[in-house]
């Protein structure tokens, strides 16, 4: 690759709301429900809603998520619907064999990969009792308003792109497993390619059975999904391959609704979402950080790159000893992330994910649902604080967090890509805590990530003098900074100062868009 490559994308700034997601359309959807009046907590449920038609090997209706609400009052609330294990699930289903798995986390191998791969891998999708408990809380258009564009996408099928067939050609053997899974992804067999420009054409991946689903999820609301016909035929759909879900654990999930955990930072509030996820983690690396005297300069000086890099070191060693995280690998992003900011203030993170890319790998062919790998976010080694149980919580990644400081300035900001997702925001945070950049300077600014201890991957743009410092502490590879694979997360944020927002898309990422209310949708031309 080349050395000289640089991406910039401007930061997006008006008066009015503005959305940043990991998917172009998606912002512009979420957009144009800030025009119709819509709160950022409407706008957010219909990004969710569509970003997970739109790129379902990273997020949907069959996963997870959590995320951060703050009103124009100060108030922030946080709405965990994070992985559940189902009650049926058997430990003893996961026996222990040789070798380390090639998935996220590395861990020890389970006989047939039943952890990562299949029904058995599938928890408790709970994104939308969150979505559900958010609208009641925050919403203001009706609800199947905001599933409406949805149910088009998936009617209609998403328009096949490189980036589609990139992510579908780097994970055909688990889509291959399943055969309704297989039959969305790999029409005819293969990876679907888009028709060269100057035909003017498109090709598309319909799914009719999602659509249908998202229909009635729309008019009756998202108890429709975890009760009643849907609920019985996903459920049915999973034992037919051997899964554990049940109709009882759909109609027994709930998302917890609490007041955000806070931390002080400097002269600003972190807010994360309380427990099993990784906010908490970013949280205890800023406060060892936070004793260190004030960096005076607007860039990271190579000493203070080595600090900060040693407080979260340490930061993970507390997650290792006491929340029993293991050894993730730097494979590909499989999480989605979206910041949304109104006009009155009201302030969004949310993050949804199917754990792996694509999740289970398991499709219900009668509700065209993708369901999540979740079973995979817990040890498979037997007596460990994580470790694989019925009904128990998963310990996850993802980190939704809100930073706000004097007067009205807010932050909400969070990423994709497992563990990578934690230093990279950290480091986000920091630049404009420490160093007074702006949103675009920091969410751009180069940066290394300590994702699997003790190494470090540095971003060349870093500098030779940092590298350097870095590695007298550290083991230290220094990589490329480029869209696939990507070795530093994806981040997007949203920012409300004086009066004025502000959005920042990941300008390695290259279909990630911050878009404000009102701004046109550029239409596809056909011949």
């Amino acid at each position: 690759m080349s050395r000289h490559l640089t991406l910039t994308k401007p930061a997006t700034r008006s008066d009015k709301g503005i959305v940043t997601a990991h998917n172009r359309l998606a912002a512009h959807i979420g957009a144009g429900i800030l025009e119709r009046g819509g709160s950022a907590v409407d706008a957010a449920i219909a990004v969710s809603f569509a970003i997970g038609v739109l790129e379902p090997w990273m997020s949907g209706i069959g996963g997870v998520g959590a995320m951060l609400v703050r009103t124009s009052d100060g108030a922030v609330t946080a709405i965990d619907a994070g992985a559940r294990a189902p009650a049926a699930l058997d430990p003893a289903d996961f026996p222990l064999t040789e070798g380390a798995d090639a998935d996220l986390f590395g861990w020890p191998n389970v006989v047939e990969d039943r952890n990562v791969i299949g029904a058995k891998s599938i928890c408790i999708p709970g994104i939308l009792r969150g979505l559900e408990r958010a609208h009641a809380r925050f919403g203001r258009l009706p609800w199947a308003d905001l599933v409406a564009p949805a149910v088009a996408l998936a009617a209609e099928g998403p328009q096949v792109d490189a980036h589609t067939t990139l992510w579908i050609a780097s994970d055909m053997a688990r889509i291959g497993r399943n055969a309704a899974c297989a039959e969305w992804f790999l029409p005819g067999g293969l990876p679907p390619v888009a028709p060269a420009a100057v035909t003017g054409k498109v090709k598309r991946l319909p799914n009719p059975a999602l659509a249908r689903t998202l229909a009635t999820i729309a008019a009756e609301g998202a108890g429709a999904f975890y009760t009643g016909p849907i609920a019985e035929a996903l459920a049915g759909d999973v034992q037919a391959l051997g899964g554990y879900l049940s109709c009882d654990d759909l109609a027994g999930f709930a998302a917890v609704e609490t007041p955000s955990k806070t931390e002080p930072y400097r002269e600003f509030t972190l807010h994360l979402v309380p427990e099993l996820n990784g906010g908490v983690t970013v949280a205890l690396a800023l406060r060892d950080l936070s004793a260190r005297t004030r960096p005076e300069g607007a860039v990271p000086t190579p000493a203070e790159v080595v600090q900060s890099c040693a407080a979260l070191a340490r930061a993970w060693e507390h997650r290792f000893a006491n929340l029993g995280d293991g050894a993730e690998r730097s494979l590909p992003s499989c999480t989605t992330h979206f910041s949304v900011v109104d006009r009155e203030g009201m302030a969004v993170s949310l993050t949804q994910t199917q754990l792996s890319l694509f999740g289970s790998g398991v499709v219900s062919p009668r509700t065209g649902v993708l369901l999540n790998n979740g079973v995979n976010w817990f040890d498979p080694r037997p007596g460990r604080v994580n470790c694989i149980g019925p009904g128990k919580k998963a310990l996850a990644n993802y980190s939704p967090m809100m930073m706000v400081g004097p007067g009205e300035d807010v932050i909400a900001i969070g990423g994709s890509g497992g563990r990578k997702i934690l230093p990279a925001v950290f480091q986000a945070l920091i630049h404009v805590a420490d160093h007074g950049q702006d949103l675009e300077t920091a969410i751009a600014a180069p940066r290394f990530d300590l994702s699997a201890p003790p190494v470090v991957v540095a971003d060349a743009r870093l500098g030779a003098e940092t590298v350097a410092a870095l590695a007298k502490q550290f083991p230290v590879v220094v990589s490329e900074r480029m869209e696939h694979p990507n070795a530093f997360t994806t981040l997007g944020a949203v920012r409300r100062k004086d009066g004025m927002n502000e959005g920042m898309a990941e300008p390695w990422h290259l279909w990630s868009e911050a878009v404000a209310e009102g701004e046109a949708l550029m239409p596809a031309v056909t011949l």
